[in-house]
């Protein structure tokens, strides 16, 4: 590293703790400074010194870009790697849910002949008109099946659902008008009875929307809960939820 030297390079300065003579006080923690005579000597240090200005700049670059806060220099950075290894793990978590859901055979499997209203949801007190104008509480008739024949040439299904309606049921035909009715089956164990809702307000209480040219059916438990089997053209359809929900 080379030699101290004095005023002339002929000797080395008293000693001043270990700092040259002439330099103000410096930190303890800085140990003793050698001035070498040849500064070449200081190359090594001064590439190491520019390698981590460089790494710095990259830093603070990078810092920018990302949003984050410039720290005074010399103090610790927060890595990166943890943020970043956060948001991939996210990303790929919502990628593989997509992924599940999309691929098929991993949906649920929706049986459209199953009813779709929810379970112990009492049906709302309505009041339909009959033949002569009266006035029909449906909640007097339960339990029931509610045959809803808006612009559906469903004659056949009225008298087949009457046919399979057990004992003590009744069997609601209901239209925007009173509908005309065939006549029942022989033996028959009960009649239909058709009612008008004129202003649609059985369908829009239950939430049905609109009618699709086929028959909604609404079964109705003497307790008052309620489930529907939608798009009904066959009594195919209404058979096994009319046992199973009528009945249970």
């Amino acid at each position: 590293m080379g030699t101290l030297g004095g005023g002339n390079g002929d000797g080395r300065p008293a000693d001043n703790g270990g700092q040259p003579e002439g330099l103000p006080d410096l930190p303890p923690e800085w140990g003793t400074i050698v001035i070498p005579d040849d500064p070449a000597e200081l190359a090594g240090e001064a590439d190491e010194i520019r390698r981590e200005l460089r790494r710095e700049i990259r830093r603070s670059r990078w810092r920018r870009r990302f949003g984050l806060t410039l720290r005074p220099a010399g103090e610790s950075q927060p890595s990166l790697g943890l943020p970043l290894l956060i948001m991939s793990i996210a990303v790929l978590a919502t990628l593989t849910s997509l992924f599940v859901v999309a691929w098929p055979g991993t949906r649920p499997r929706v049986d459209p002949g199953v009813t779709a209203s929810p379970a112990n949801l009492p049906i709302p007190r309505l009041v339909l008109q009959d033949g002569s104008g009266n006035p029909v509480l449906i909640n007097d008739l339960m339990p029931t099946v509610i045959l809803m024949v808006e612009g559906c040439l469903c004659d056949e299904l009225v008298a087949e659902t009457v046919r399979i309606t057990p004992p003590g049921v009744a069997v609601l035909a209901v239209d925007r008008t009173v509908p005309s009715l065939a006549p029942a089956p022989s033996g028959a164990p009960t009649r239909p009875t058709p009612l008008a809702d004129r202003d649609g307000t059985l369908r829009s209480s239950l939430g049905l929307g609109q009618p699709g040219g086929a028959a909604t059916v609404v079964l109705v438990r003497r307790d008052g809960n309620w489930r529907t089997v939608p798009a009904v053209r066959s009594v195919d359809q209404v058979r096994g939820p009319l046992a199973e929900f009528l009945q249970s």
